[in-house]
């Protein structure tokens, strides 16, 4: 007998859902719990209105434990927290990384600067896994992925995404790779193909949510005058 999945939801809440079509990655196990979507976000409203099975928070900001805090309280999911390494760099991360475990993140990510010896000193001084970001087919792949020290690479190529994986399945067929999933339904798929095993889905902004949801209160007003 064919197994139906039933579905139940709020009248009052506004879910933010990611493609569908994301669920056709293998997914990443972290300490028994698989994680095949992650909204890449730092908006407490959306973060805590989302089905992604993660969260990963990295922003343009030098990172603090007080954006981090209320990420993870609100999320009641894993938490992938940005620690910098780019412009933030040094036993500065070192700390907030070790801060972010002890709160209850899942994972920590890292940006694509990080020089290598750094995520090796990191992964002596943490113990949830470490998120290594690359960008470019220009990078040291395999020193990134094999020797490194990192647990897990996360591929934020933009239009080189595909690209990118490609090669990194080149120097590994099974090492976990997160990526940016993009604009659509097909990018995500091309990404899927090429091996990534989660995706990483950005979703609208607050902005964007609240305008079509006042467009629809617009209507509903404009009936209500007739």
């Amino acid at each position: 007998m064919e197994k139906t999945t039933p579905i139940v939801d709020s009248k009052l809440r506004h879910i933010v859902k990611v493609p569908q079509c994301i669920y056709d990655v293998s997914g990443i196990t972290i300490n028994g719990r698989r994680i095949k979507s992650l909204i890449f976000s730092t908006d407490v409203a959306i973060i805590s209105n989302c089905n992604a099975d993660a969260v990963i928070a990295v922003y343009p900001f030098t990172p603090t434990m007080q954006i981090t805090n209320a990420i993870i309280e609100v999320a009641q999911k894993p938490v992938f927290a940005g620690v910098g390494g780019g412009t933030t760099a040094g036993p500065r991360v070192n700390k907030i990384a070790l801060d972010a475990e002890l709160h209850g993140a899942s994972a920590v990510v890292l940006n694509a600067p990080t020089k290598t010896k750094f995520v090796q000193e990191l992964a002596s001084i943490i113990d949830i896994p470490i998120v290594l970001t690359v960008v470019s087919t220009d990078e040291p792949l395999e020193e990134r992925m094999l020797h490194s020290g990192a647990s897990i690479i996360n591929v934020s190529g933009g239009k080189k995404t595909v690209e990118i994986i490609k090669a990194l399945r080149e120097i590994d067929k099974d090492f976990p790779i997160i990526a940016t999933g993009g604009p659509s339904d097909e990018t995500i798929r091309e990404v899927i193909k090429a091996g990534a095993n989660a995706v990483t889905y950005t979703p609208p902004t607050n902005g964007e949510i609240f305008k079509e949801m006042m467009e629809r209160y617009r209507i509903q007003c404009s009936h209500h005058d007739d």
